[in-house]
Formats: structure tokens, sequence, C-alpha cells
């Protein structure tokens, strides 16, 4: 009875907690006269009256209020046909990589179509009777995070279909600077499309608008694409994010380590899935040397996380104060300089004919010869300098927001 007594008071508090914070986050957006694209219904409402949608949407598609955008537009008698899901699910439970399947909306009845797995780009056949696709997610700002993927194929789509495309506008937790290898053509995949640096201090709405900008689409065609902006919103402020983006991105602080973390995604090299620390940690059997030690076990959001079951020695950064305004290089050169036998097997062996997964998510093979080469960080940032350059002068012409 006691312990029942202690976890019905800990849960009431956590309640609490959550309804405070949600109280705060609503006051202190209201105080800034800050809203995003979803929370000023007065500008997209009108246009979307009368049409039948699609929406393009997962767990992040909340307003101030926590009311889903889904919910509110039906409260509002839009006529949704579908919901379209990308990768991690509507309801964002899926492990990143699974196919996320078709099937309703438990709560309004709505089909929900996956834009992930085979069918990552919406057939005619799902777009018709669409008149207009809206889309509304929370991105993190990072090219190897697949949700500009799945915009750039709707876009496409809605091009070839004669469907508008509409994007409610959300902060970039890595807005206002860029930084990374530019992604090199022959490196292109759903993990990066376009020739962009890994941060390339753009929202989704802004992104949108230079991918039609710059012809990227297929045969250069262009959508009917509307950005429905946020209310005072500053591209060098952060914000904090109403719902985890993905199972594995839990917190800030997970985001803002992401971009320097997610190479080790393409090397023997554990991020955490599978601890209560995904993108906060990062370590592997065969790193001698550094302190840190955990072991990855199945949890809600990693159901066969890698290197399963074994212990990994190497970083914890969960307590790494400092806002990155940057990729930090530092953490890959200090795991392949501990690693046992890097020059063996640090990478993940590609398949016949495909490309090193580590090149496929950096865009370029050059980062990996340069980690083989003993490259310090400083001449590693400095190689990524040129093509930063040149790919400022294409992000300047879409900045919508006070830079």
């Amino acid at each position: 009875m006691n312990l029942d007594f202690k976890i019905k008071n800990l849960l009431l508090i956590c309640l609490i907690f959550l309804g405070v914070f949600n109280q705060y986050h609503s006051q202190s957006q209201k105080a800034s006269g800050f809203r995003t694209g979803a929370d000023q219904p007065e500008r997209y409402l009108p246009l979307l009256k009368g049409k039948t949608i699609g929406v393009v949407t997962n767990q992040t598609g909340l307003m101030s209020d926590r009311t889903h955008l889904v919910d509110f537009l039906v409260k509002n008698g839009i006529k949704i046909k579908s919901i379209f899901a990308p990768e991690h699910g509507f309801r964002g439970e899926a492990d990143a990589g699974e196919k996320v399947k078709n099937g309703a909306d438990v709560k309004t009845g709505i089909p929900i179509v996956s834009l992930y797995g085979n069918n990552k780009k919406p057939t005619p056949e799902q777009l018709k009777g669409i008149d207009i696709m809206v889309f509304d997610i929370q991105d993190v700002g990072v090219r190897f995070y697949t949700f500009i993927s799945t915009l750039t194929y709707l876009m496409e789509a809605g091009a070839e279909n004669k469907v508008e495309v509409m994007v409610l506008d959300r902060p970039n937790p890595h807005d206002g600077y860029t930084d990374g290898p530019v992604l090199r053509k022959q490196w292109a995949s759903f993990v990066g499309m376009h020739e962009v640096p890994v941060v390339y201090g753009l929202t989704i709405g802004e992104y949108g608008n230079m991918v039609n900008g710059e012809k990227w689409l297929k045969n250069g065609v262009q959508a009917k694409y509307t950005v429905i902006p946020m209310k005072n919103y500053h591209k060098k402020q952060r914000y904090p994010m109403m719902e985890k983006p993905s199972p594995n991105l839990p917190n800030d602080r997970s985001v803002n380590l992401y971009p320097s973390l997610c190479f080790f995604e393409g090397t023997q090299v554990s991020v955490g899935r599978g601890t209560g620390l995904p993108f906060q940690v990062y370590g592997s059997p065969w790193i001698k040397g550094l302190p840190y030690q955990f072991t990855p076990r199945p949890n809600a959001g990693a159901k066969d996380p890698f290197l399963n079951g074994k212990t990994c020695y190497g970083e914890n950064l969960a307590d790494h104060t400092q806002d990155l305004r940057e990729l930090n290089p530092e953490w890959l050169i200090k795991a392949y300089q501990h690693y046992k036998n890097p020059q063996l097997d640090f990478f993940l062996k590609p398949a016949a004919g495909k490309n090193f997964w580590f090149d496929t998510l950096a865009g370029t093979d050059a980062l990996r010869k340069q980690l083989i080469a003993g490259a310090t960080a400083a001449d590693i940032r400095a190689s990524w300098k040129p093509a930063l350059k040149n790919f400022e002068k294409i992000r300047t012409k879409y900045v919508m927001y006070e830079d």
C-alpha cells in the first residue's frame, strides 16, 4: 500500500509538472508574440474551407494548447481525405528505418497512408480528389533527418498531379548557421537529396521554398507551394519543442548533439539507442581507454538496438552544457583513435555495389578519408568552408525571418 501511495504521488507530481510546463510554454509564447504556422488558423482556414485536403503530420503537429492539428481541422469542418505519416509514423512510435504501415486513425477514423518504406512519394491514386496537401511537422534542421526528403517527394508529387502544398512553418532548433560537409550529387539518397550541408540554417518552410526556387524537383518541375510563416520568429533564438520529434531524440540536448553524433550510425559505434540517453552518449565494445560504459538493450525507442547486450565504452555527453552552434568532429576523431582496429572495421562495410553508409550520411567520402588520414578537427572544418560559402549564396535568397 505504501509503495502504491508513493507511485500515485509521483504520477500526480509528474502530471502537475507537465501542466505547469505547458501553461508556462503557452504563456511565454503569448508574451513574446511568437506563434507557429499552426497557431495562426486565421491565415490558413480560409484557404482550406470548401477544399478536400490531405495532411502530412505526426505527433509533433500540435498547437500551443496541445490540440493536434488534425483534430482542430476536423472540429472546424475541414474535409480530410487522408493523413500521410512520415518516418516513425503518425503517432511517432516506430523505430528509425522501420516500415510504417497504412491504417486508420483511432480517434477520427481518417485513413493513414505511410510515406515511409516502399511508398516515400504519394502516388497519383493517393492524391486523387485532394486539392491541398497540408504539411505540419517539427523538423530538426539537419540534412539526414528525413522529413525534408518527405517534403521534397510531396512537392514533386504535388507538382506532377496539380495538388497544392501548404507548409505550416515551425522553428528550426539548428537555425541561423550552416555547417558540415556539403552533399555531392553521387551520394544523394533519402537521407540527403540535395547539395546542402549537414546543417543548412533554414526552417522547413524556407527549405521547401529553396527546393522549389532552385528547381531541384525531378525534371525541374515546380509545385504550387504556400508557406504559413511563423509570427515573431528569430532564427538565432531557440524555442522549446512541445513534443519529441522522434523516439530517439527525446530532448533538446539530443537534438543539439545530433548533427555531430549521427555520423556514428555508419560505424561500429553506438549512439545510445537502447539506453536512456540516445544521441547523448557514444561508445563501442572495441573502444579502449574511454571511461563511460553503457549496454544497449531493447526499449520503446529501439526494439533491436545496435550492439544489443554488448558493453560499450565511450563518453557521456548528456551533461555537455554548451549550446553547440557548429558540428564537433572531435568525438569522431577520438572514437577512431581509441578504436581497437580502426582501419580494419571502424566503418560499417557496404553491401556489394553500395556506398559506405558513413559516406551516405556525410554526403561525401572525404570525411571518412580524413579520419583515416589522421586529419585534425581544424583541418576537417577548414575543408568544409569553400562549399559552405557557395551554399550561403543560395540560402540567403530564401530566408524569410530575422537572421
